[in-house]
């Protein structure tokens, strides 16, 4: 039986650890280096780091920071952001990532993903969506939420298992940092849509909220806010997923 993964996801801003909200707002509240320890006494199943700093200036400092990320990080790490090439994506594989996670540039070069998914292999490769609701309508964004792609969350997830991506990363941009719960539609149409797993992000404020993105059809549930508010929050989420039935990995 395949077991759902729990997944911090963490945000940084010019080297700071930072909450979101809709993407807009963002508050400084730690130290990356010392939340990497910290999970590391907890029981979680992989590490997502997201650099939502699109300044190409920081990208040395994004690689020093992987990489000494990475020497205290006994869990799968996935890093994304501010990446551009396949000399990007080889900087982040040699300085300790596990996994790199395409969002802007998997629109703009799709060749992209290709190469790096035949040179990596696709399990190593995430495709990142996120979206939010116009005029009734969800649709897709790049460049960190600033600008509007005419194409559904569900058309551009067909496109990115297509070439080549081994797992999606969906978020929603409206829910970010709102505590309201996961898209649970979105989710379920996209996961129902496509042979490769679907992380959910976006909206947790709650542990049952993981539930309710397990029902909707993901492979793994992540949230970023809930790991800095709330102790014990490894094992409270699983608690609650275990009383649910949903198989979990226990460490």
């Amino acid at each position: 039986m395949i077991k759902i993964r729990l997944i911090p996801t963490l945000l940084l801003k010019k080297g700071h650890l930072v909450r979101s909200e809709n993407f807009i707002k963002h508050n400084i509240i730690g130290d990356p280096y010392h939340e990497v320890k910290r999970f590391n006494q907890w029981n979680v199943d992989e590490l997502i780091y997201l650099i939502i700093d699109e300044n190409p200036e920081n990208t040395n400092q994004s690689i020093e920071l992987l990489k000494n990320i990475s020497k205290s990080c006994f869990m799968p790490l996935t890093f994304g952001g501010q990446i551009k090439s396949m000399k990007d994506i080889h900087l982040r594989f040699q300085n300790g990532a596990d996994k790199i996670t395409l969002n802007t540039y998997a629109y703009r070069k799709p060749d992209l993903v290709m190469e790096a998914s035949k040179v990596f292999g696709k399990q190593a490769i995430v495709g990142s969506i996120d979206y939010r609701d116009i005029n009734g309508e969800k649709k897709i964004f790049i460049n960190g939420g600033k600008t509007l792609i005419d194409v559904s969350p569900i058309e551009w997830a067909k496109e990115l298992e297509k070439i080549g991506v081994g797992e999606i990363l969906l978020q929603n941009i409206d829910r970010d940092g709102t505590a309201v719960g996961y898209d649970v539609e979105t989710i379920e149409l996209i996961s129902s849509s496509l042979n490769i797993p679907v992380i959910a992000l976006s909206g947790v404020g709650k542990f049952e909220h993981y539930v309710d993105g397990v029902k909707a059809g993901a492979s793994a549930v992540s949230a970023a806010n809930i790991w800095h508010f709330k102790e014990m929050a490894d094992h409270l989420g699983k608690t609650v997923m275990r009383q649910h039935k949903i198989p979990i990995r226990i460490g």
